[in-house]
Parts: structure tokens; sequence; C-alpha cells
């Protein structure tokens, strides 16, 4: 159901709000005041956002400037007095959908409201029709025998409605592969839902799985669709498979064996039509032996089995996959698309890239947002991709020559992206692809924290 989020300090229009949407078909989420509203919005996904321009503590386009920032696309709906629509026109230009003068008729907020959830779904479809053109292309980059017969093997699978496990290491494409798959099937058309089954606990992934009623627990304040209910019709990836929770694992074979679950809370089973695809990281028959994974569980899984090669093992296609890949950073950075030199490539080729072509997209970011000339050389990234037995060697007390350990060299990429950028955290977070709070966290620990600034 399409939500609208909606910030209203007058409990009459505000519930005259509520009440028009509702009727009108929308699941509606009403705030009195702006904080807690975006604090709903930076947690849940919403369609739409109607807010009143004077509001306590914040004003309208504050709360449009920072719900822009959380959903960029979202688009938001002003309702202003008469004697503020310059202001509500200002909004306009710094990125607000619509506006509507008070009073208004329930039609008009209809009207209005059917119009922005129409242009935030044409703009979520063309993002996610660009998003799977791009990881098409991502995936099917590299003519090498290992590629070319990776790619036949999920051309013959996509066909298929069966179920499929993916495995292999962190960073070889294996999300990107489950898109291809969605992508090249019969249901393409449908949607595809992805639940990293990692990043939540067992409660928590049982209810983002197969949703809750009402009640079910503290906090369940109104029944929630789960991802096998939104996913009906299309595929659903199981992302690292591997860390469900064994007592969630059972529930799952059951969705495989008899495509029906149960609601948190619910004692309806409800039918669902949804292929799934699994992925994983670890050996699932060393798990199985450890009593960490079902056996049938993973019979059940393991209908079309892929292992994906790592990037050592397709060297040849190194060389394609990044030009692909800098063409593509280019692209997000808004600059011309630097020359790749061969003795670049060279180095590239002979690291052995531990975290596949993530780990060779994250570098090569790092290396064109730091290189100081024209092309890309392998000197942009040398912090980050020479072989162990290569690295500069410093000396210790004795007067051995230890090799530099994993953490030195990152102060050392640290310490020169700081004095690239002036001492700026923010700006060396970003040329290095990790978190504010990371970079802050190393830095007090390291004593380096006076030397920035924000």
């Amino acid at each position: 159901m399409t939500r609208i989020l909606v910030i209203e300090d007058q409990d009459s229009m505000r519930d005259a709000v509520v009440m028009t949407l509702e009727a009108a078909g929308y699941d509606v989420r009403p705030f009195p005041e702006p904080k807690p509203a975006l604090a709903a919005l930076a947690r849940e996904t919403f369609q739409c956002l109607v807010t009143d321009l004077k509001l306590p503590g914040m004003d309208g386009v504050q709360v449009l400037e920072e719900a822009l920032r959380t959903s960029p696309d979202l688009p938001v709906i002003l309702m202003t007095a008469h004697g503020t629509i310059e202001n509500a026109v200002e909004a306009m230009k710094k990125g607000a959908y619509d506006y509507l003068t008070k009073p208004f008729q329930p039609d008009a907020l209809e009207v209005a409201v059917a119009r922005a959830v129409r242009h935030h779904a044409l703009v979520t479809e063309n993002e996610i029709l660009r998003s799977q053109r791009e990881e098409e292309a991502e995936f099917v980059v590299g003519d090498g025998p290992r590629m070319r017969e990776v790619v036949q093997q999920v051309r013959r699978v996509a066909q298929t409605d069966s179920t499929v496990l993916i495995a292999g290491e962190s960073g070889t494409g294996k999300e990107v592969v489950a898109r291809a798959i969605h992508a090249w099937s019969p249901r393409k058309g449908k949607p595809f839902l992805a639940v990293n089954c990692a990043a939540l606990s067992a409660g928590l992934l049982e209810s983002e799985l197969f949703g809750h009623e009402k009640g079910a627990f503290t906090g369940a304040d109104r029944t929630r669709k789960g991802r096998f209910e939104l996913a009906d019709g299309g595929t659903i990836l199981l992302d690292e498979v591997s860390e469900i929770d064994l007592n969630l694992q059972a529930k799952l074979l059951r969705v495989l064996q008899e495509r029906c679950f149960e609601r948190v809370g619910s004692s309806a089973s409800q039918k669902v039509d949804v292929r799934v695809i699994a992925t994983t990281n670890r050996d699932l028959q060393k798990a199985i032996r450890e009593g960490k994974f079902r056996e049938d569980l993973f019979f059940r899984l393991n209908v079309l089995p892929l292992r994906l090669p790592p990037l050592r093992e397709r060297r040849e296609d190194v060389e394609p996959l990044a030009r692909h890949l800098v063409a593509r950073i280019a692209r997000r950075l808004g600059r011309a698309i630097p020359p790749v030199p061969d003795r670049t490539l060279t180095v590239l080729r002979a690291y052995d890239w531990p975290g596949n072509v993530r780990e060779l997209a994250n570098v090569l970011e790092r290396g064109m947002v730091l290189m100081q000339g024209d092309t890309l050389e392998a000197s942009d990234m040398q912090a980050w991709i020479e072989p162990r037995e290569a690295r500069p060697e410093a000396p210790s007390a004795g007067g051995a020559l230890p090799t530099m350990t994993l953490e030195e060299l990152e102060r050392r990429a640290i310490e020169e992206a700081l004095a690239r950028f002036g001492g700026s955290r923010l700006k060396t977070a970003q040329a290095l692809g990790i978190s504010d709070r990371t970079l802050r966290d190393k830095l007090r620990r390291w004593k380096l924290a006076r030397e920035v600034t924000e």
C-alpha cells in the first residue's frame, strides 16, 4: 500500500487530511511535530510527504530540505495559508513538488497526492531500470572463459522458475548475478526484493520476511507486510542465507516447500508466488556438519547451484572491468573519463583482489578522487594494491625490517589523504570510501584528531 507521511500541528486539520487520504486508500502516518516525522522518514519508506509550512520548532522549508537529504526523490507537498504563498513558491524552487493553499477542498488534496505518488513511482521505476542496466552491464563485462561459462549458466537458469543458490567470496557480484537472473527471467516486470539476512536479528528478520500483525510484539503498532508478500509474483533474494537463525530456517523451509507462510502474530496462512534466490560466502556443507544449517533447507535451496569465481581466478577480466568501472565512476563524479595506461593495468592484474570486484571498484574510485595527473596511474592507488612482499619496510627497534602491517598501511593512506584535503575529515572519508564515524574513531585511536577539521 502507498504510504503518505503527514506533518500538521493543528489537530483538526491533521485529522481532516488523514481522513481524506485514508478514504482514498493510502496508508497514512500522521505527526504533529517535524522531528519524530523525519525520524520515521529515516527508518521507513514513503511515497509522498504532506507538511504544513508553519510548524513548531522547524518550518516547512527546513522540513523540505531535511526530507530531501534523507530521500532525494520524495515528492513534498506544502500546505500554506494565503499570507505565506510567497514562501511556498520559494520552497518550490528548493525542490517541493507542489503546494496547497488553505482552506482547500478534499478533492484538491487527493489530486495533488495522486500526482505526487505517480511522479514518485515513475522516478523509482526509471532508477530501477537504470540500476538494472548498469548491473547487467557490469555482470557481463569480461570475456574470459570463466565468465563466459558463468554467463551461459545464468541465462539458462533465468528461464526456469527453480530456486537458485549462488556461492562465492564477498565482492564477487552475487547480488548483481541475482538481479541479472531476475531481469532475464519471465518475472522481470514483477518486484525484485533483497533481504540482507546477516544484518538483522532473528526476530527482526522474521518480521522483515513474513510481516507482522498489529500488536504482535512491543512496537508493532500496525500490521506490516513482509518481503515475501511484497515480492508476490516476482523474486526475493536472501543475501547471506547462512546467517539465518536455525528456528527461522524451519519457517523458511516451509515457504520453499508449500509456498505459504503466516505473519508474526497470525495463524492465517497466506499463499505466495515467489522465486527464491539465495547467496552465501560460506561453506554450507561445513555449516551443516557443525549443526549451524539445516540439511533439508540446503537441499531445497541448492536446486540450481551457481559458483562465482574470485577475480584472481579470472585476471583476464581485470582490464575490461577496470575500464568499465572507471567510466561509471567518472559519470557519477561528473568528470571526464581518465585514460588508464597499460602500466596501470599491469599492476591491477598482478594484485590478488581479496575483496574481488567490490574492492576493485573502491580502489579505482579512491584513485580517481586522489589522482594528481590526467591519467589514472598505479601510484594513485599504491597504498591499497601493493603486493605484500613489495610493500615498503620500516626498521624496528632491533634493526630488523618487518613488513608493514595492514593498520600501518591504512594509517599512511589516511594521513596522505588528510594532507591532500587540507585536514578535512569529511572529504577524506568520502575519498577513502569509509564513513565519517569510522574515520573519526581511527583518528581518535591514533591521536590525530587535533590535526583535522570538519
